[in-house]
């Protein structure tokens, strides 16, 4: 699944050497952080978050039934 994460965000952002992706699993999901410049945040998002959406629900949709949910959160990178 993070294969899938790392394609869709590497086809908007154009600064792909800076992209970092922290990987945090609890017992009832996975959480997925994706670091971002900041020339990037906007591409990666989209208006209005449509993009940010679409990924997550692209996501949602090709997770399994039994398995752990994936939760997607987009911060700037300090």
């Amino acid at each position: 699944m993070l294969d899938l994460i790392k394609y869709i965000v590497n086809q908007f952002a154009e600064d792909k050497e800076n992209i970092d992706y922290v990987v945090e699993e609890t017992e009832e999901s996975i959480n997925v952080t994706v670091l971002l410049s900041d020339s990037d945040m906007g591409k990666v998002i989209g208006k209005q978050g449509k993009i940010a959406k679409a990924l997550r629900t692209l996501v949602r949709a090709a997770t399994p039934r039994d398995s752990k949910k994936y939760n997607i959160e987009i911060k700037e990178r300090d």
